[in-house]
């Protein structure tokens, strides 16, 4: 497999501003220098605590906000530089699924309309070719085609993002950002709409960062999952792995939090003391030493770094870097 995404570095702050001249007093560090690659037709989970930057890094790759610095190499292309007349041609290879249907999907529109709009913005069909893409479109996700005179509101929670899936769908994208497309549906529906999505990146060689914060789906839905604590990445593992035997301290009190549907089973949970620091005055050193169970001094100042393990295993702990004895790797287990 080629590698479809690189991403060298990404960083997304936001200024915090203060008084009449909105002079720059701060900025929170909301994606603080990730790097990662996806692999053609492969699904790349992303998951983490709420504010951990997960949401911000998909519009950062797709350039719904602006990166303040790194590459995002699509391609090869570093659509991070692109100017946005060129950039507005590349888009037709990379969509987006939201995670509320509802307020994704303009309310005074009927579907037909939602789906001709980036036929008509980025094609050159005739009415007749845009009318049977929109028909075609609506069976690909399972919706009769005669309903594409109704509205959003006349939809179903499941039925609406299945259309938010075909507007995605509708320039033949390459690479799909699915920002907790299932989090608002019903738990019925999701295997559905999840289903959907593995079938439809199959017929079409699709390639997904999946964002969410449930557990249970990213492991049925994703080839490698990436964890974020706090704007950074702090582990990416194949998912069978990371499911398996977590590395980091984090990924351990997160896994640990799943419940296991066997009442034999007894698993140990690791309550995370304190809260998670602001991303406006993130701590020093490791993000996560604050909350971490096993943390060493180093872990207050040094940054750790961002490295293979073992078997495509990457991890940033202290823990994991060979100049810490093996007692101290041990401990970690």
């Amino acid at each position: 497999m080629s590698t479809l995404l690189k991403v060298n570095n990404l960083i997304k702050h936001f200024p915090v501003t203060k008084g009449f001249f909105q002079k720059q007093v701060g900025a929170v560090k909301s994606v603080d220098g990730i790097s990662f690659e996806i692999e053609e037709g492969e699904t790349l989970g992303i998951v983490g605590e709420s504010g951990c930057g997960k949401s911000t890094t998909g519009r950062a790759l797709l350039r719904i906000l602006e990166p303040t610095e790194g590459e995002v190499l699509f391609d090869g292309v570093d659509i991070a530089k692109l100017p946005k007349k060129e950039l507005r041609a590349f888009r037709t290879n990379m969509q987006m699924i939201f995670q509320d249907p509802y307020a994704s999907l303009n309310p005074r529109w009927t579907v037909q309309q939602v789906l001709e709009e980036p036929l008509i913005t980025h094609g050159n069909l005739t009415k007749t070719e845009v009318k049977q893409r929109v028909t075609e479109l609506m069976e690909l996700v399972g919706l009769s085609p005669q309903q594409a005179s109704r509205y959003p509101h006349e939809f179903s929670g499941g039925q609406r993002q299945r259309i938010g899936i075909a507007r995605a769908l509708a320039l033949n994208p390459k690479f799909i950002v699915c920002d907790e497309p299932v989090s608002a549906l019903d738990v019925s529906i999701q295997a559905q709409v999840l289903n959907l999505m593995k079938d439809l990146q199959q017929k079409f060689s699709l390639t997904y960062l999946f964002i969410s914060h449930d557990l249970s789906v990213v492991k049925f839905i994703s080839d490698r999952v990436g964890v974020m604590y706090l704007g950074k990445l702090v582990e990416l593992s194949p998912t069978k792995s990371i499911f398996a035997e977590p590395l980091h301290p984090y990924t351990k009190a997160l896994m640990s939090a799943v419940p296991i549907p066997d009442p034999e089973i007894k698993r140990e949970q690791i309550v995370l003391s304190g809260d998670v620091p602001s991303a406006l005055h993130p701590p020093a050193g490791c993000a996560f030493h604050t909350r971490c169970p096993v943390a060493m001094d180093i872990c207050k100042t040094l940054v750790p770094k961002w490295s293979e393990v073992s078997g495509g295993r990457k991890v940033a702990c202290h823990l994991y870097e060979q100049n810490h004895t093996k007692e101290e790797q041990g401990s970690c287990h």
